[in-house]
């Protein structure tokens, strides 16, 4: 246990580094590039393996796809550190998904495009999710600036327990992630279809949330901090419902799943601040 511990812990560290965020450039210039390519050469070229063109912004997908990828791991590494900056994080990958939405409903328009040719209705899902990316940014924002990490443990020994629970609770995480990818792969090979099952990570991040919740127990039962962690699993399964519910409906919940977890952290704040006037 101690040295998958230890390996969770050195491949972190490295996740910082400087030069894993060239690579990560890398890969989205690289996968950009081979989306273009893969784009003409079904337009211009038609090998037989192609049997269909494929549109352009086949590579705007995929460099979002990565983005997301990157995103879902940058989640992992933050669980152990903070259970509240991991909500963020969630909302943050939200928000890349909504954008990534607005970009493939573009795709779905035919070149060369004119306005008398416009489907108003894919604009508008454009439109939801555009607004609905922008708002959840500024919600991020205001939920970051107001979180305070208060410890729910009572000694430095506690607190590495909890720590290391967490740890291993990611290290699952991680595990889970790179299973789901497999078998998106597979599938595609298989079946030619190209579809990031994201929505299944956020289901096992329900689950992951109620663990870490049943384990702070043995810290702490304060009401306050039960009603926090439960929130937090509360607005992932949120979450997991706008991934999965149609236009305008997915970026309606996923606004009221950002404002809901606001509006927890300035209600725990508050809840802080008075329990700390009582005690003095």
């Amino acid at each position: 246990m101690n040295r998958l511990l230890n390996l969770f812990e050195r491949i972190e560290s490295n996740w910082h580094k400087r030069i894993t965020q060239k690579v990560v450039s890398n890969l989205l210039i690289i996968g950009f590039a081979a989306g273009l390519c893969i784009a003409f050469f079904s337009h211009e070229i038609k090998p037989g393996f192609i049997n269909h063109e494929i549109s352009y912004f086949l590579a705007v997908d995929i460099a979002f796809t990565i983005l997301l990828i990157i995103e879902i791991l940058g989640l992992v590494f933050v669980l152990p550190h903070s259970v509240a900056d991991s909500v963020g994080k969630q909302f943050e990958i939200l928000s890349i998904i909504l954008l990534r939405s607005a970009f493939k409903e573009f795709g779905k328009f035919e070149e060369p495009l004119t306005w008398n040719d416009l489907q108003i209705e894919p604009l508008y899902h454009i439109l939801s999710d555009a607004f609905g990316a922008l708002f959840i940014f500024l919600i991020i924002g205001f939920y970051y600036r107001a979180q305070k990490h208060i410890p729910v443990t009572e000694s430095v020994y506690e607190q590495s327990q909890f720590v290391r629970f967490k740890k291993l609770t990611a290290i699952f995480l991680l595990l889970a992630f790179i299973y789901i990818g497999v078998l998106d792969v597979v599938h595609f090979i298989t079946d030619g279809i190209y579809s990031p099952s994201f929505n299944i990570f956020y289901s096992i991040l329900i689950f992951s949330d109620i663990l870490i919740l049943l384990y702070s127990l043995r810290f702490d039962t304060r009401y306050y901090n039960l009603f926090r962690y439960s929130s937090f699993a509360l607005a992932t399964i949120l979450i997991r419902m706008s991934l999965i519910a149609p236009a305008y409906i997915n970026m309606i919940i996923g606004l009221l799943a950002g404002l809901f977890v606001l509006g927890l952290t300035f209600a725990y704040n508050n809840f802080l601040k008075s329990k700390s006037t009582e005690t003095h």
